[in-house]
């Protein structure tokens, strides 16, 4: 790789028509690619050649390899990492961080695509076509309920009495928490819910972040004394008046909810610092249980691309923020760096804390998540600062079949909590 970028050789994009694409790749014996392109709704693509290697690429390449000076590579079981710089191509290559909890939670994730047969975009598109759909998301609900239910009975058999339930944005976290409390139910425990945006501080008492605004996501914006007292006399058996938190007034609210909690119940607390042992310091640790949820994309494009976790979580911001909030696309990706920013600095580095990681996402999502975000980044005017970025995405919507009919999918799914009917939020 060193000797490739020292040779400094011209990386040359060209334009392809699809049947020159697909004997190419066919005669590489790179038959996932063929079939991404087929499904492609253009007649043309934009290929890299370097040196005589000619690949398709999803995104934007540099012109040489000279450009590329900067980066390590390093082995990790069962292949290797590949470090590059965090900011630009120019700095050192970024650190390598041990995440064996993440590793296994991805080599889990690509174990079931494997036994799904549904390891890339052209894969999902053949079962849509195929009409198998309906199968196959009946299939991938069952597995992920399965997980829930396998996270259920290990927090019963630690003996746990609070569950802190933490992720990043989108990650479907509260509908994960109203899933493992049926589950709990279901292995003998009463679980009782408690939401962490009810011990937000009234407004004058958040600290302001670099952008002058209150900052919602720093664990300084939570009354963390009031949550330890009241988690340790609820816990004693003891009754506790629980805040109730109005995010139209931004305060506290003067009555609040008494409850009393039982030797079989189950606290399960869902809120983006549950990882982070500051939160529920007075809690003995035997005592707790974490789950992390992600959605770790486990399909690729093909061989060669891979699908960015990150813009699958904004996918599915953007439809629910429109659904719920009537927020304009272009509002949800505005604040969408500020979020990216938060989770960096207040979800990410806790995430190796977990006991458990529950991976939410489904395998069918983006072939419906389609059908929703498309148009709204379609409606992107071309002089808005977010129009290269929307573009990137139509072009990534591009490669998917539209899975068309959603009857199959449960009121009770991960993906219901985007796309809408979810029974939850109907009690």
């Amino acid at each position: 790789m060193h000797e490739l970028s020292r040779a400094n050789l011209p990386i040359v994009q060209s334009r392809w028509t699809r049947e020159q694409a697909v004997e190419y790749f066919r005669a590489q014996g790179q038959e996932d690619t063929v079939r991404l392109l087929t499904y492609r709704p253009f007649d043309y693509f934009d290929v890299y050649t370097c040196d005589g290697l000619s690949e398709y690429f999803y995104g934007g390449m540099v012109e040489s390899t000279g450009e590329i000076e900067s980066f390590a590579l390093r082995f990790y079981y069962p292949g290797m990492v590949l470090l590059l710089p965090d900011e630009d191509l120019s700095g050192p290559p970024a650190p390598f961080v041990e995440r064996p909890k993440l590793m296994r939670a991805y080599v889990e994730a690509n174990a079931c695509s494997k036994i799904l047969q549904c390891e890339n975009a052209a894969d999902l598109n053949d079962i849509i076509a195929k009409g198998e759909a309906r199968t196959f998301i009946r299939v991938s609900e069952a597995m992920q309920e399965r997980a829930v239910a396998q996270i259920a009975e290990r927090i019963v058999a630690n003996g746990a009495r609070v569950v802190f339930v933490a992720g990043p944005s989108s990650s479907g976290k509260t509908t994960f928490a109203n899933r493992l409390s049926v589950q709990l139910r279901v292995s003998g425990k009463r679980p009782l819910a408690i939401s962490l945006d009810n011990y937000y501080k009234n407004r004058e008492y958040i600290p302001l972040g670099a952008d002058g605004k209150p900052d919602l996501e720093c664990l300084e914006s939570i009354d963390v004394p009031l949550f330890n007292d009241q988690l340790v006399e609820l816990l004693a058996g003891r009754e506790a008046e629980l805040p109730l938190y109005s995010f139209k007034t931004k305060r506290r609210l003067e009555q609040g909810v008494r409850l009393r909690v039982d030797g079989d119940q189950v606290l399960v607390v869902e809120g983006i610092h549950g990882l982070n042992s500051a939160l529920s310091e007075e809690i003995p640790s035997e005592l707790k249980y974490r789950v992390y949820v992600s959605a770790l994309t486990q399909l690729n494009l093909d061989g060669h691309n891979r699908i960015r976790t990150t813009d699958v979580r904004l996918l599915r911001r953007m439809v629910r923020d429109a659904r719920t909030r009537h927020t304009d696309v272009t509002a949800t990706m505005a604040m969408w760096d500020s979020v990216r920013a938060g989770e960096e600095k207040y979800i990410f580095p806790y995430q190796e804390k977990a006991d458990v990681m529950f991976n939410s996402s489904l395998l069918y999502e983006i072939a419906v998540l389609k059908k929703y975000a498309y148009p709204m980044l379609k409606s992107i005017p071309q002089d808005s600062p977010y129009y290269t970025r929307s573009r990137r995405l139509v072009k990534f919507l591009n490669y998917f079949k539209d899975c068309g009919d959603e009857s199959e999918i449960p009121p009770t799914s991960i993906l219901r909590e985007f796309i809408g009917g979810c029974t939850f939020y109907d009690e």
